[in-house]
């Protein structure tokens, strides 16, 4: 692909945002379009798995923010027409973008150093790291890699080593990353192995550009393996088991260094980003590093007082001592029964108290209950509420 399709591009129409997307609105496109065209998600189906890379390529470009003030850059310098002619003989003159691209610039008109310096290698430099003569051979970061596991309550609160399947770009491990079937690339006869084509751009002027042929790699398959076509590059999918730390919460997203997908020429592995889902538990419920649960108790425990035993997420029940007159709705504390925070303490278990009603009563436990009223006299429990509202 030349420099010119790099720059027409469009990278912000094939993620579907606007130039002036913020960093969150292009990783939230990213990730869905991922998703929607995912190969695991896509048996079979070649035009996923082409959107799938074009939708990566966007996003290796846009979600680094280096990158992408490069890519803006390229796209506003040559977006309208390239360079305009500057003082000279015929108000033309001629330069060789190779130069520039290389990162080297020659006297310019008049004998008077040129005025470009090497600003534009280092933004096609670091756009394509294809720069010019070894540029090409420099190390590159691998990409960072999106993906989500769903735990149990249990394996939230306590921690949980979970298998996790991801796919992502990386030398093909057929060819090694040779992009010959053998092993044995030959250099390439159209650029001599520099990777660059230069070729006349009109108005007196030339460009530099990734040669077509060997796709910028200097090399050419001389047995293309069947695998990545000769690109020295394929999907490859592995499974590794993540250990993800206790305490996390629903929706929380974990950032794993250096397990992301590979890089290219010795450069380093991008990361790994797991964002975790939490199934609710029947019983507990949870607030930060507190566990919640909802206790019921009957109206003479409440009543009278007395010892209640309390359940706990994975380990053996506590006994509460509740006062007498306990209400409905009271909230006690059984301390360090509570999530795993990340200093290795614990938090609490709050314990809402609940006092049941029983639907149907007995003859003997009806006249006790009358009994019982008759025995607390007309009290109305209800008559600070009336006083209240007279007054507002």
């Amino acid at each position: 692909m030349s420099t010119k399709d790099f720059i027409e591009k469009d990278y912000y129409k094939v993620l579907g945002v606007p130039k002036d997307a913020t960093e969150a609105e292009i990783k939230k496109a990213y990730r869905k379009l991922a998703r929607e065209n995912h190969p695991d998600a896509n048996k079979g189906d070649a035009r996923a798995e082409e959107r799938f890379k074009d939708v990566s390529e966007a996003y290796d470009v846009l979600g680094d923010p280096k990158r992408r003030k490069e890519y803006d850059e390229a796209r506003a310098l040559f977006g309208g027409g390239g360079f305009r002619t500057g003082p000279g003989s015929g108000g033309q003159f001629s330069f060789d973008l190779g130069d520039l691209f290389g990162g080297t610039q020659g006297p310019g008109p008049g004998g008077a150093a040129g005025g470009f310096g090497g600003g534009l290698g280092d933004v096609f430099g670091g756009l394509f790291n294809r720069g010019g003569p070894g540029a090409r051979t420099q190390p590159r970061r691998g990409q960072d890699i999106e993906s989500e596991v769903t735990l149990s309550f249990t394996e939230a609160v306590s921690g949980a080593t979970v298998p996790l399947r991801m796919s992502s770009s990386a030398a093909c491990k057929t060819c090694s990353g040779t992009g010959d079937k053998n092993g044995t690339p030959r250099v390439c006869p159209t650029c001599v192995g520099t990777g660059q084509v230069s070729r006349g751009g009109g108005g007196g002027f030339s460009l530099t550009d990734p040669c077509v042929d060997c796709r910028g790699r200097g090399l050419i398959a001389q047995d293309p393996c069947p695998v990545c076509r000769g690109s020295g590059r394929a999907t490859s999918s592995r499974t590794m088991q993540v250990r993800v730390p206790a305490g996390v919460e629903d929706g929380q997203r974990i950032r794993l260094r250096g397990k992301g997908a590979p890089g290219e020429r010795g450069g380093p592995s991008g990361d790994l980003y797991v964002t975790v889902h939490v199934d609710k538990h029947p019983v507990f419920g949870r607030r930060g590093d507190n566990l919640t649960v909802t206790v019921p108790v009957t109206f003479p425990e409440a009543a009278l007082g007395g010892e209640i035993r309390v359940p706990t997420l994975g380990g053996p029940p506590v006994t509460l001592k509740l006062p007498p007159g306990t209400p409905s709705g009271r909230t006690m504390r059984a301390r360090g029964k509570g999530a795993v925070r990340k200093d290795g303490t614990r938090g609490d278990l709050l314990v809402t108290i609940e006092v049941t009603v029983p639907r149907e009563l007995s003859d003997e436990a009806r006249k006790a209950l009358e009994e019982y009223r008759k025995a607390a006299g007309a009290e109305d429990p209800r008559a600070a509420l009336f006083e209240a509202a007279k007054g507002e």
